[in-house]
């Protein structure tokens, strides 16, 4: 290991500064979002099987609740404009613009060069949980997802019912296409429940036993029209283990409410980003 310079404990002491200034971004309307929730009647549901994903459709306005069913159970969200796949979740720069873990009143934002917000986050019953002392929090936006490509090379074993495999399945079967043309459109997810963080002393990233219970659920309403997937973790509560067959896993259900006509009549979907895309030239 290098010797450290003099300075080291002057440059070490520069102060951290948060990345993005934010105020510019639209404020969290909650007066708007719980007028529109208290007139929601429920339209559709689909259910996610164990160590499965499914496809669903939320027409821009209208919510949309990702539920715990029968015991704690992880699930991992993809999100696209329901018209163009290419755009698509960007949980990157949600993580820049939120923060590592998203609760009530952060929005789920899209790819370059859209960059517009896609849902917003509405009532979320896990909130309680803020910080622990693991440093740990809920609704992770870090983890990629779990995939056959790593635990190909970690395990040495080929595993078809990671979160990747899931949802590349399901969105193969709705846009009734082959999974090597579909594959392309998976991308790094919101880890719904999830309950992680990064390790004090190496700075590794962990999970431990997620505290959702049935009954619990995290809600968004649809800024643009969206199609989602949702694949149900086979690290069950993703406490003791990932990608395996017998880990206890649990069905997860998507609702989707559509709130009365009345309560948007001053809202319009997101528009795209309004960066003039020259780069310069």
């Amino acid at each position: 290991m290098p010797t450290p310079p003099n300075d080291a404990a002057q440059r070490r002491a520069a102060k951290p500064i948060v990345c993005y200034e934010v105020e510019q971004l639209p404020t969290y309307d909650s007066a708007f979002y719980e007028t529109a929730r208290s007139t929601l009647q429920k339209v559709s549901t689909v259910r996610v099987a164990p160590r499965d994903a499914a496809t669903f459709e939320v027409p821009a306005g209208h919510f949309f609740r990702i539920v715990s069913t029968e015991g704690p159970q992880v699930g991992d969200l993809n999100l696209w404009n329901a018209h163009d796949l290419t755009e698509r979740f960007f949980s990157g720069k949600t993580r820049q613009l939120h923060a590592s873990h998203v609760s009530t009143g952060d929005r789920l934002w899209s790819n370059l060069p859209g960059l517009r917000p896609m849902a917003t986050i509405t009532h979320d019953t896990l909130d309680w949980y803020g910080w622990d002392d693991d440093g740990a929090g809920v609704h992770d936006v870090i983890g990629t997802r779990c995939d056959p490509y790593t635990n190909t090379m970690l395990k040495g074993v080929n595993y078809h019912y990671c979160c990747h495999s899931n949802l590349t399945r399901a969105l193969a079967q709705q846009q009734a296409q082959p999974t090597a043309a579909i594959e392309q459109h998976v991308h790094d997810v919101l880890n719904v429940f999830m309950c992680t963080g990064f390790t004090a002393d190496t700075h590794q990233y962990f999970m431990k036993a997620s505290p959702v219970r049935p009954g619990d659920f995290i809600e968004f309403f649809a800024e643009i029209d969206l199609l989602g997937a949702l694949s149900a973790c086979p690290g069950g509560d993703c406490g003791s283990s990932h990608s395996d067959d017998t880990t206890p896993c649990y069905p997860l259900l998507v609702e989707i409410y559509q709130p009365a006509a009345q309560t948007l009549s001053d809202w319009a979907p997101a528009p795209l980003n309004g960066y003039d895309g020259s780069h310069g030239l």
